[in-house]
């Protein structure tokens, strides 16, 4: 299939330039754009022409979503508007938060689109185990269930203590920990009729370990979180799911929004590729020594993602991930980035835990 580079693509370059209109106008800018702007010798209104310019910015520094008072990333548009505090997940010390308006329920409402009404039938329940509390995550799963005409229960997880155990390697704790966020998931799935599921590869396998999934009714999954090799997906489409539920895997964040896998997974060996929200949020896989440059299709480079709605702009924010890049397909013609894990240089020191 032959596709048009992204920076030809008039529907992503036109969206590129209203959001920097939008972010850096006085009407409806952001204080912390437009200040930047003031200093930074160039007019992105001006300059900022389609998505190939975006290499213009300098990469987003996330330390700002730690220290920057949330005033800041208000835009004018927004002033009289009480914000949501997501965070993000972290581990130890002050975690990058993002404030936000209708995001998550538009990021959402887009990704439904691409689950089944089989799999995840409208008025049937959900269970999400995983992180609540802080993040977006309970707000937005609790959201695409409502969307879909169900409603959803919750099991919390927090992943913050499940890292500082492995840290310092009390992994008896950890495990125990684990089994009772799984004993309260099996109560659930033991006594209520649920049709759909949210949680981690990880505890998945431990849920898988304790009940049939399959016999608990459950005709769809939904995962994200840790790494998901394609041995661990096959291991979770075959045996856990036995060939009977859909798995439906996401790779997402609170700065992001979710992106979507290519369906051909028994096709492509189990090889997950997820393809970015675009052109609310696009992905590039870049040459970590030349990050202006994307690698070839199949080689390893760092991800990079720019997020671009009227709420968030955050130009070319390098993630703490590494993928593949692969070439776009018939339901995303646009590149999309495989079977992510760590980044190399800083693998050592990530700590994943359970999400």
């Amino acid at each position: 299939m032959t596709t048009a580079p992204q920076s030809e693509r008039p529907d992503l370059d036109t969206h590129v330039r209203e959001i920097v209109r939008f972010h850096f106008s006085e009407e409806t800018g952001t204080p912390h754009w437009l200040d930047w702007a003031k200093t930074c010798g160039w007019d992105p209104k001006q300059e900022i022409k389609s998505f190939a310019d975006i290499v213009k910015f300098p990469h987003f520094d996330g330390e700002l979503l730690r220290t920057e008072p949330h005033e800041r990333w208000v835009p004018r548009a927004y002033k009289d508007r009480p914000y949501t505090i997501f965070e993000t997940g972290g581990t130890t010390g002050m975690p990058k938060q993002r404030i936000g308006w209708d995001d998550y329920k538009t990021d959402y409402e887009q990704f439904s689109a691409s689950l089944s009404d089989e799999s995840f039938p409208p008025g049937g329940n959900w269970l999400m185990i995983g992180p609540t509390g802080p993040r977006r995550l309970r707000l937005a799963i609790e959201h695409l269930a409502n969307f879909r005409g169900s409603s959803c229960y919750f099991v919390d997880l927090d992943p913050r203590w499940v890292k500082k155990l492995i840290k310092t390697k009390q992994f008896d704790q950890a495990k125990a920990y684990m089994a009772h966020v799984i004993d309260q998931a099996v109560l659930i799935l033991e006594h209520r009729k649920v049709s759909a599921l949210f949680t981690t590869p990880k505890l998945l396998e431990e849920l898988g370990d304790r009940m049939s999934i399959i016999d608990a009714g459950i005709k769809g999954v939904f995962c994200g979180g840790t790494t998901m090799t394609p041995q661990t997906t096959r291991f979770i489409c075959e045996e856990l799911l036995e060939g009977q539920a859909e798995f439906v895997p996401t790779y997402g964040n609170t700065l992001m929004g979710l992106a979507a896998h290519r369906r051909t997974l028994r096709e492509d060996n189990y090889s997950i590729t997820y393809y970015a929200p675009q052109p609310r949020a696009v992905l590039r896989v870049v040459d970590p020594d030349a990050t202006d440059n994307v690698v070839d299709y199949e080689n390893w480079g760092r991800v990079e993602l720019t997020t671009m709605t009227n709420e968030f702009f955050m130009p070319r924010f390098l993630e703490r991930d590494e993928a593949l890049r692969r070439a776009p397909c018939d339901a995303y013609p646009w590149d999309g980035v495989a079977e992510v894990r760590p980044f190399g240089a800083e693998a050592a020191t990530i700590v994943e835990g359970v999400y």
